[in-house]
Order: C-alpha cells, then structure tokens, then sequence
C-alpha cells in the first residue's frame, strides 16, 4: 500500500504526539488529520492577530496570551498542547517573536 500524503508536517507537531520513549500516542492518520485543522487555524488567526495589534491591543506577546488562552478553552476543539503549537505557529507566520515562556518553534 502506497502513502501518498503529500503534506509535510513539521517535528515541533510530531512533538504533541509523542511520548517520552519517542513513539507517536495516536495513529499517524489521527496525527495528520490534527496537523491539518491546527495549521489552518493558525492561519486564520493571521487576521485576526493583525486586526488586534492595530485596533486594541499593542503588545505581541499580550495577543499571542489572550488567543491561547481562549485556545485552552473546552469549547475550541484542541488541547492545550495542540493550542501553544498554534500560537507558536502564529507567531511565525506573523514573524512575532514566539511567546514568552515558550520555546521558539523547531520545525
């Protein structure tokens, strides 16, 4: 049987999904499919970033720490890890730097 999944998932999202010993804790499938709504998410939060920094709120670090912390919400539909994967993500694509406490993102 042939893979033929095209996208390149970076190892700072393996990183979510993997336990001490280095083995992933979901299937590859769940992993992917999980990849693929946090990286949109994170692209979509580029507007909204943007509009928040311009508009309300001035500090970079501030935003990233109000939009994880609506992340970390049960209503969001990702876990915490998935959520500082997320804002660390954003971040980049805004060319922020990565929030404070958190590692910057090595993908």
């Amino acid at each position: 049987m042939s893979d033929d999944y095209q996208i390149d998932i970076p190892p700072s999202f393996f990183a979510v999904y993997t336990d001490a010993r280095g083995r992933l804790s979901e299937p590859l499938a769940t992993v992917r499919t999980r990849y693929e709504v946090c990286e949109d998410l994170a692209n979509h939060l580029v507007q909204h970033a943007q509009l928040l920094h311009h508009v309300e709120v001035p500090s970079e670090d501030e935003i990233l720490r109000r939009i994880q912390a609506g992340l970390c919400s049960a209503e969001s539909g990702v876990s915490a890890p998935e959520a500082r994967w997320i804002v660390r993500r954003l971040a980049e694509l805004l060319n922020w730097p990565a929030p404070a406490g958190e590692e910057p993102a090595a993908d």
